[in-house]
């Protein structure tokens, strides 16, 4: 958000925060439990409430009978928030300063190509005895009790599933399965790992149960595949601040969604296929189309004609590549010309990959830069394309784009991005996200016994900033489209 710095700030909305200034006017002493299972404490002197105008609202965890803590259900306190690290960090962690309940979990998402984890952890270098001066205030029966805020973080780690043993030893050292992270157990007694049980969707949560309970000792619990994408997206979307942005020519702005505008909306995961949901609300959503070419074919084609050894490095290559040496342009057809009668510029793919046809060139006669490039600006430009006819389909104008196949690039942005801004005139809107790769793990995540979300509702969590204004900035990858106009050439498919 533009002339914002420092982390971003989660607080209770403007209903909740009413119904505490009924409280504190009614009762200054009187307790009161919301559905959220959130205590709000009557302010003890008007003087503390004047002071503390502006800043954060004084909040305690539930009562004894509704607050789960070591050995019950933890909560996931999401109150302060924030990503870690610079705007352009891939796959940043997420800070959880004021969390208190022990969380041991981990989760994954097991992928055709890629293998998806999600973690906990406590504060690197901070004591398993460290009281810390921060405490959490508790009223049960009268008295108060204080509890250690220990805070935490999620971690986000990925592998590729034909490594799949790579993944397997991260497990082991970190003592994920266990519940042993950073080498210290939260709660008093160790879990029991007999039973260990981890969460798991995509289709090698199946396909690989058997060697995870070989390797690792442990049971996996499969959760649906598109109910994790939607938990994940919904998640990152309501909870966490700077998650969203826009590309489009090279900028970046990160935009903040008003909570009671975000559905519905078209979530468009693109993995080693694509899939187009339709979500409508928490738990609401239908998958509504999809696509075989995704990143699987961008990695499977490109590793045939590049001979390129991951997805990662042929990216790379497509950095320094030039499409016009392979794609056929209408200039090409025209001599150079428009053809301006039916609005194309000389400019305009005619056909991808169109002059491998009359050149009398074979393959290691072409720049491997420039069959990525041009292979790139394909497979892109048509997932944009199809996910607007979708989203045209339900009248939605935001389109929010997932999965690792995107991984931050600029280009695969700004294609996706121009598609979409081109067949809509302007009326729709791609947007991408920050953990785009890990919606399936996160949402697996948030699946133990749903880490007390069901009592603490993300909804209720908005930010004291205000909504909608964009942060802009951050280093731009990839080599520049140009303008809008130049840009035409990406999608003005010409069937001459």
């Amino acid at each position: 958000m533009a002339g914002l710095t420092g982390h971003p700030v989660l607080e209770i909305g403007d209903k909740f925060e009413e119904l505490q200034n009924n409280i504190i006017n009614n009762n200054k002493n009187k307790e009161v439990i919301d559905k959220a299972g959130l205590v709000v404490k009557g302010e003890e002197n008007s003087n503390n409430n004047n002071n503390n105008q502006g800043g954060e609202r004084d909040m305690a965890p539930p009562t004894s009978n509704s607050l789960h803590r070591s050995g019950s259900r933890p909560q996931l306190d999401l109150s302060k928030a924030a990503i870690q690290g610079n705007s352009e960090e891939r796959d940043p962690t997420i800070l959880l300063p004021n969390q208190s309940d022990d969380i041991s979990h981990f989760a994954l998402d097991i992928g055709g190509s890629l293998i998806k984890l999600v973690y906990f952890s406590r504060h690197e270098g901070q004591s398993i005895d460290d009281k810390r001066k921060k405490t959490i205030k508790e009223i049960s029966n009268g008295s108060r009790r204080s509890y250690p805020i220990l805070g935490g973080r999620l971690h986000f780690v990925k592998f590729e599933t034909s490594k799949l043993n790579e993944c397997l030893d991260f497990i082991s050292s970190k003592q994920l399965h266990n519940g042993r992270i950073d080498s210290h157990y939260w709660n008093s007694e160790a879990p029991n790992k007999e039973n260990a049980v981890i969460k798991a969707t995509g289709g090698g949560a199946y396909k690989f149960a058997d060697l995870f309970k070989e390797r690792l000792g442990v049971s996996i619990d499969k959760e649906d595949e598109m109910d994790c994408l939607v938990a994940g997206a919904n998640f990152l979307l309501k909870a966490i601040r700077h998650e969203a942005f826009t590309h489009m020519e090279g900028h970046k702005e990160f935009v903040q969604i008003d909570h009671n505008d975000l559905f519905p909306y078209l979530l468009v995961n693109v993995g080693s296929g694509v899939s187009m949901i339709k979500v409508d609300g928490d738990g609401k959503f239908q998958r509504v189309s999809g696509t075989n070419v995704g990143g699987g074919t961008y990695w499977g084609l490109g590793r045939l004609l590049t001979k390129c050894n991951s997805f990662d490095e042929l990216l790379e290559l497509s950095q320094r590549g030039d499409n016009r040496t392979i794609d056929m342009l209408v200039g090409d057809i025209y001599g150079g010309m428009d053809y301006s009668k039916i609005g194309l510029s000389a400019s305009t793919i005619a056909s991808s990959f169109g002059k491998a046809i009359s050149d009398k060139k074979e393959l290691e006669d072409h720049r491997p830069e420039d069959i990525s490039l041009s292979l790139l600006r394909m497979i892109s430009y048509n997932i944009g394309q199809i996910s607007y006819l979708n989203a045209l389909r339900f009248g939605l104008k935001r389109i929010f784009f997932g999965g690792f196949f995107i991984r931050g690039h600029a280009y695969t942005m700004d294609t996706i991005s121009f598609a979409v801004h081109f067949w809509s005139q302007g009326q729709a809107q791609a947007m991408f996200l920050r953990h785009e790769g890990f919606l399936g793990a996160l949402g697996a995540f948030m699946s133990y016994e749903k880490l007390g979300l069901d009592d603490l509702m993300v909804h209720q969590l908005v930010e004291r900033f205000p909504m909608g204004a964009p942060y802009t900035g951050g280093k731009i990858h990839g080599p520049p489209l140009g303008n809008l106009n130049e840009k035409a050439s990406i999608v003005r498919l010409c069937h001459i």
